[in-house]
């Protein structure tokens, strides 16, 4: 017999109720701040000339990128602890899960591309322009979203093509490991895939990064002037603490044995990816780079 669910409850973060407010309160901060903060970064890059270098059309790019990710946890997250409705139909987990999936996989392929960015700039100066074509640069930003619609489609249809199981969902929102836990199926091939999936591009894109910032700190300690040292460092810092806080998570959140095993560990770290690092990117960019805070003064002058 099979039990066809119409919907599943989300129980992460059980708590009293005044616990319940103060998440409600922190989610919508933080989801405020983020898109109010993106989207100042995103008018900054698109109103200045001097901002409309490949570099920037990435950082515009991952501005938008964060407000969708952002945008698919924190608001409902946020009106579930105010109001306690914590239960989600079975068609808006299997979208929530989906997006969730789609931009997750995105950003980590646009903070390989942006690597790769940073490798050519600093290590072939004189060919930067000619590499880094608009062309190519538009085909790199569409590869990622394809890469990433490819991974949340497999993921999302292994997931619930499972029979059955629990309607309890252990998570503030449908996290793809969470839901395959409520299934009552044999649930290894799903695992088996959810591995063979997302282990490549975790692996991949962090290898990517890894190597090219490998290439980046040789040149750069290479460079005679400490002038030319401390502009080509400051082009990368920013975008070196953005690598740092995303792939350092979902490394502790994947890779740490037992990790999985542990709701509440996983509900806090997963609200550190999802939410807290959108959220501070567009200040990480702002703080860490000249070029971005002239802009946004010359803006705000105006």
């Amino acid at each position: 017999n099979h039990t066809r669910i119409s919907e599943f409850i989300l129980v992460g973060f059980k708590s009293h109720p005044g616990s319940q407010v103060l998440l409600s309160v922190l989610f919508s901060t933080m989801y405020i701040v983020t898109v109010v903060g993106n989207i100042c970064m995103i008018l900054t890059i698109r109103m200045d000339p001097s901002l409309h270098t490949p570099m920037y059309f990435f950082l515009e790019n991952l501005s938008t990128l964060d407000i969708c990710y952002s945008s698919v946890i924190a608001p409902r997250a946020a009106l579930a602890f105010l109001l306690g409705r914590r239960s989600i139909s079975y068609s808006g987990c299997a979208s929530q899960m989906f997006f969730f999936s789609l931009f997750g996989t995105t950003e980590a392929f646009f903070l390989a591309v942006m690597a790769y960015d940073r490798l050519t700039a600093i290590c072939k100066p004189l060919l930067y322009q000619v590499i880094m074509s608009r062309r190519l640069c538009v085909l790199m930003v569409v590869g990622s979203y394809l890469s990433g619609c490819i991974n949340c489609t497999i993921q999302t249809c292994f997931t619930f093509s499972l029979s059955c199981g629990r309607r309890e969902i252990n998570h503030f929102f449908c996290e793809v490991a969470a839901v395959i836990h409520t299934s009552c199926s044999n649930t290894f091939v799903n695992e088996l895939v959810m591995l063979a999936v997302c282990g490549p591009i975790i692996v991949g894109t962090g290898l990517v990064v890894f190597i090219s910032y490998g290439y980046i700190i040789i040149t750069i300690i290479q460079m005679p002037s400490a002038e030319g040292r401390h502009k080509a460092f400051s082009t990368c810092s920013s975008h070196m603490v953005t690598i740092c806080l995303f792939f350092g998570t979902v490394f502790f959140m994947y890779a740490q044995p037992g990790a999985a095993s542990s709701p509440s560990k996983s509900n806090t770290i997963s609200i550190f990816y999802t939410v807290v690092i959108p959220m501070l990117n567009p200040f990480i960019y702002t703080l860490r780079n000249r070029e971005v805070k002239g802009a946004l003064k010359k803006q705000l002058k105006r």
